[in-house]
């Protein structure tokens, strides 16, 4: 038979682990929630901001039909594609607040802007004339802005409106690309006849000294 002494103590040994056991989850788990605070109070820094840098935007003013040539500041990628995109997205987005010269629909317009190297060579198409390939400056691009079709429906109708916001668009591309020659304007990546069923979108149409401006500055 076990002494009593042996018992207790066989007991107390037990119980000791057990608590033991108990200390460090707890303390294990106690640790863990203040690495999780002192993470939460010092996030993960953001990446470095892309620098500002002037460049211009066209805003067209529907009162007397023109274009100014605004002088901003901008974060812009270096990728040219992207930059295209992200300058037309501001200008469309200046374009849709409520004090707009040229109110156009809020929202999305700009889906894509792709830069192709001219002319423009059809293998499957009759030989291209040799003359013609000769004339194009090297280096010049064709740019095809790509809309969204809810951009495309909901603009104002008329000639005068869509004519301008094409224009508006292809002088702020002038304005910061100078070997664009020509822009290409699709709607969900598919020709369309028409912007909002007035100016013709079945067409390239020309960049060089496309529209007056006059210049003004936005920068500080």
């Amino acid at each position: 038979m076990i002494p009593r002494y042996q018992r207790v103590l066989y007991w107390t040994l037990v119980a000791a682990i057990i608590l033991t056991a108990v200390e460090l989850a707890v303390s294990r788990h106690r640790d863990r929630q203040h690495i999780l605070a002192m993470r939460d109070r010092s996030p993960i820094p953001a990446p470095t901001d892309i620098p500002n840098e002037n460049v211009s935007i066209a805003l067209p003013n529907d009162a007397d039909g023109g274009i100014n040539l605004d002088q901003i500041s901008l974060a812009l990628p270096a990728e040219p594609s992207l930059r295209a995109r992200v300058l037309l997205d501001r200008l469309l987005t200046d374009l849709s607040l409520p004090a707009s010269t040229h109110p156009v629909p809020p929202g999305p317009a700009v889906t894509d802007v792709f830069f192709l190297a001219l002319p423009i060579i059809n293998p499957a198409a009759p030989a291209t004339d040799e003359a013609t390939v000769e004339s194009t400056p090297a280096g010049v691009q064709l740019a095809v802005v790509n809309l969204t079709k809810a951009f495309a429906d909901a603009h104002p109708s008329g000639i005068e409106s869509e004519d301008l916001t094409l224009r508006a668009i292809i002088a702020t591309i002038h304005a910061n690309f100078p070997e664009i020659a020509q822009v290409r304007f699709l709607v969900d990546g598919q020709p369309r006849d028409t912007l909002a069923g007035h100016a013709d979108l079945t067409h390239p149409y020309a960049v060089a000294d496309p529209i007056h401006v006059v210049e003004n500055s936005s920068i500080p």
